[in-house]
């Protein structure tokens, strides 16, 4: 038996041997120890020879079975397809699981499905399910039911998952006319970095989506030339085409450098604008004595026992909201002006506090602020208020945010300037963020874009911010560019009705040269004096029409108002569909950071990549569904 058992083998050892052979030929090298999936055994990368050194080609992977080239994109999606197309056999020496994991029952997967819904929803590390706790609840709930291992969820079902739900979003960006792509980067506390790339655009039944594409380790330089790359790579991956594609970011060098490799339309994050020009007026010298002195006070009550139990014992006493005091973090947005803020609702148990003997005891030197020091804080928060009032509104995601950009920024560079009565104090911070803030959005790209957005925005469709002239400019745009969607239609549909003319030939019947209604009515009716309308001459009287109807209110919803009224307007409807999907900050991609830390956490610094982005993916894009059984 033990030799039969040999000789069944020996083929097997045969046929790897020859395979590793034919490897060793055309140079294919094994992946770098960093890349950890199963499916690495069977691929590798092509070693080619330049300048006399050897390196890795990372733009394919090469099955070492059959020696076929895949395109990487950074995921092991298509090696996986491959190898479940072409080797079906070496694909099911995947990961070695209980056989109750790979035949489960109908409810049984139905179970392990939410799990990982759980998992990837919650940002729950995979080790949860090995928890006493989590054991003891599904046992609980299926005594029958054998929870798979935390490998089988990471190396089977999350991955699963992921491609189920990475085909949803697919066959959903198929259907957007136009996307829009908001890109940052970031890195993680294993000091790996990522760049984060999200889509944007607006459904059918006019609802602004959004999802997050993917989060890839980026280990060569942040430049401009490799940004552009991997959008290009983004967009070959997601399959949409990249002409007219619109890119949001911050201001760095880089991204616009980026975007203008790429011929991307570029649109500069205006939550990233307001915080330059927030930046500048606080490092005005005055601006920064003052917060030092605050930031030392909330310092010390959060630090010390003693003042926090003080403090708040001095809350209840003056009947002040029981608040903490906050301190700013040089990353957020905003957060100084918050400090302040906060500071001054609370500054009368601050100063109570800080005469009681305990607190003098440990912090002698410590004393609150001046009449004059809060006159000038009271000043700060004045100036800058209308700008974190500007962040907050912009960085909503569930309406469009691209066409509020010209009208605030008009609105905020009027607000900061000098008035008569300002105080020195306010003087300087006007004058710093108005300096900051004229220099932006000059040029006419951008110019056009935004203000093309506020004009299909029926809120905002007067352009009250423009002269006349630059009115009337923008709507012969607008009209220009409704009759070239008009006449892109126009010849797709006469292209497709050549071809079924075509295809059809002459095997029309002449059944209705008989019954036809002329033989009847005669030719009374069979002369009209209406002459189809040229796409421009549709566009201008959509345009005029669109003008005369009153704007809506501010607090309404401009994607509605375009949903009841686009068979009125069926040329400016799709024009404004291609403008008011591009949003006006990239939060949508600076969100995914926080999400990230708590994944890439210190506990979970050795997670792949890979799983960063699969997790990720799924807790952006996944909706879970309530159980109907």
């Amino acid at each position: 038996m033990a030799e039969a058992t040999h000789i069944r083998a020996a083929p097997a050892t045969l046929k790897a041997l020859v395979r590793d052979k034919m490897a060793e030929a055309t140079h294919i090298r094994a992946a770098p120890a960093t890349l950890k999936a199963d499916v690495w055994k069977h691929f590798g990368f092509l070693e080619t020879e330049k300048d006399g050194k050897r390196t890795l080609d990372k733009s394919y992977t090469m099955c070492r079975m059959c020696e076929v080239k895949i395109k990487y994109f950074g995921n092991t999606t298509n090696m996986r397809n491959h190898l479940q197309r072409c080797h079906a056999d070496v694909n099911a020496e995947g990961p070695v699981v209980a056989a109750n994991q790979t035949t489960l029952p109908q409810k049984a997967r139905k179970i392990t499905k939410s799990i990982a819904v759980y998992i990837a929803s919650d940002l729950r590390p995979y080790s949860v399910v090995e928890g006493r706790g989590f054991r003891a609840m599904m046992h609980t709930m299926d005594p029958r039911y054998k929870i798979p291992s935390r490998r089988f969820f990471a190396e089977t079902v999350i991955p699963n998952l992921y491609q189920s739900t990475k085909t949803t979003v697919l066959e959903s960006l198929k259907k957007a006319g136009k996307i829009a792509l908001t890109c940052d980067a970031w890195t993680s506390v294993a000091t790996d970095s990522y760049i984060t790339v999200t889509a944007h655009y607006i459904s059918d039944d006019w609802r602004l989506l959004s999802h997050v594409l993917q989060t890839r380790a980026v280990y060569e330089s942040h430049t401009g030339s490799n940004i552009a790359d991997l959008i290009q790579k983004v967009a070959e991956e997601w399959q949409f085409p990249t002409r007219d594609l619109v890119l949001v970011t911050d201001n760095a060098s880089n991204m616009v450098v980026a975007a203008q490799l790429g011929g991307f339309v570029h649109v500069r994050c205006y939550a990233h604008t307001l915080n330059l020009a927030t930046q500048r007026a606080l490092r005005l010298p005055s601006v920064a004595r003052l917060l030092g002195k605050i930031r030392r006070i909330t310092a010390c009550f959060h630090r010390s026992p003693i003042a926090k139990h003080q403090f708040e014992e001095k809350q209840k006493l003056l009947g002040l909201p029981h608040h903490m005091l906050k301190t700013d973090v040089i990353t957020r947005w905003n957060s100084a002006l918050d400090m302040v803020d906060r500071f001054l609702e609370q500054q009368p148990a601050i100063s109570a506090a800080l005469l009681s003997q305990q607190v003098r005891r440990g912090e002698a030197d410590l004393c609150t602020l001046s009449e004059l020091d809060i006159s000038h804080a009271e000043d700060l928060v004045k100036a800058l208020k209308p700008l974190k009032d500007a962040t907050t509104l912009m960085s909503e995601e569930g309406s469009p945010t691209v066409s509020l950009i010209a009208p605030l920024h008009s609105q905020l560079i009027q607000d900061t300037k000098m008035t008569v009565g300002d105080s020195p104090v306010t003087r300087e911070i006007k004058q710093a963020v108005n300096t900051d803030l004229t220099k932006r959005y000059n040029s006419e790209q951008e110019k056009n874009t935004l203000h093309l957005a506020s004009a299909l925005d029926p809120r905002f469709k007067r352009l009250p911010f423009l002269t006349e002239e630059d009115r009337k400019e923008i709507f012969r745009r607008v009209t220009a560019e409704a009759a070239a969607l008009e006449q892109n239609q126009d010849n797709v549909e006469d292209e497709n009705n050549l071809e079924n003319d075509t295809m059809e030939g002459d095997t029309t019947t002449t059944l209705e040269e008989d019954t036809a209604p002329p033989n009847v009515l005669g030719q009374t009716f069979t002369h009209t004096d209406a002459q189809p309308q040229s796409a421009d001459t549709r566009a201008e009287e959509e345009v005029t029409k669109y003008c005369s109807v009153p704007p809506i209110s501010l607090s309404e919803d401009p994607l509605s108002w375009w949903g009841e009224n686009a068979a009125i307007f069926p040329l400016l409807s799709r024009l404004a569909k291609l403008y008011m999907c591009i949003p006006g900050t990239s939060v949508s991609a600076e969100r995914v950071f926080s999400t990230a830390g708590d994944i890439v956490t210190a506990q979970r610094s050795t997670i792949t990549p890979e799983r960063v982005d699969q997790l990720l993916f799924l807790h952006k894009n996944l909706v879970p569904q309530p159980s109907t059984s």
